[in-house]
């Protein structure tokens, strides 16, 4: 692996090396948006069953997640997706969802900016906003989410109601799972770093903020860039 962080534990250069393949994989089938949605497919996967354990794990050691299905106070904050995971999303609303509802989602996506796009980074971590594809409590495309989402398991539901009710008490925040989450963004870099190796380059967005730029545009041409 190129430009390996010195700082990488064994655990953390296992996901990343994970991550990395899966990119791979998509470069060495002729990269293309088919290959590349697949490899993103796997990555999910991953991450998805190694989350599956952990709660299996909680359980067992009487020690629940608290996240589920209607709990969507984590929802409300702001998310931040990899401008590759964003293509892989606006395709799976395109195919599911109606113009009309596309409509709706920029719609809702370009309001949610257009407050967002003017706040320093503190002020967007202390805003709470429904995110643009939030319906009913539940995501209305929870398949393709970001990793960013997937990797956010809770332990307290307390915290993240305290969390969503008083961002600025800064002696709370979400007690959230660790390890989800450094192996989520251990697979996420592996997988950009892949991605750079064969000259394509990613970009991190806000949730509303690449919704509103990917559901406008067809899919891009992948021999030339992400972004």
């Amino acid at each position: 692996m190129k430009n390996e962080n010195k700082y990488f534990t064994k655990t953390d250069r296992i996901f990343y090396s994970d991550g990395y393949k899966l990119a791979q994989s998509a470069v060495k089938k002729n990269l293309s948006n088919l290959s590349l949605f697949s490899a993103i497919e796997s990555l999910y996967a991953a991450i998805d069953g190694l989350n599956d354990s952990i709660v299996a794990l909680a359980e067992r050691q009487n020690k629940g997640v608290a996240c589920q299905k209607g709990c969507h106070w984590c929802c409300h904050q702001a998310v931040y997706a990899n401008s590759y995971e964003l293509h892989f999303l606006s395709e799976k609303i395109k195919l599911r969802f109606s113009s009309e509802k596309i409509v709706k989602y920029i719609e809702a996506s370009e309001v949610k900016f257009a407050v967002t796009s003017k706040m320093n980074e503190e002020q967007v971590s202390s805003y709470k906003s429904p995110c643009p594809l939030l319906e009913n409590g539940a995501c209305s495309i929870y398949g393709a989410r970001p990793m960013a989402c997937r990797i956010y398991l809770s332990t307290n539901l307390g915290t993240c109601l305290e969390f969503y009710r008083h961002p600025e008490n800064k002696l709370n925040y979400p007690a959230l799972i660790e390890f989800p989450l450094r192996a989520g963004r251990m697979m996420n870099e592996g997988f950009m770093a892949a991605l750079k190796g064969v000259g394509i380059a990613t970009a991190e967005f806000r949730l509303e903020e690449g919704l509103r730029i990917v559901l406008k545009n067809d899919q891009p041409n992948l021999e030339n860039r992400l972004v």
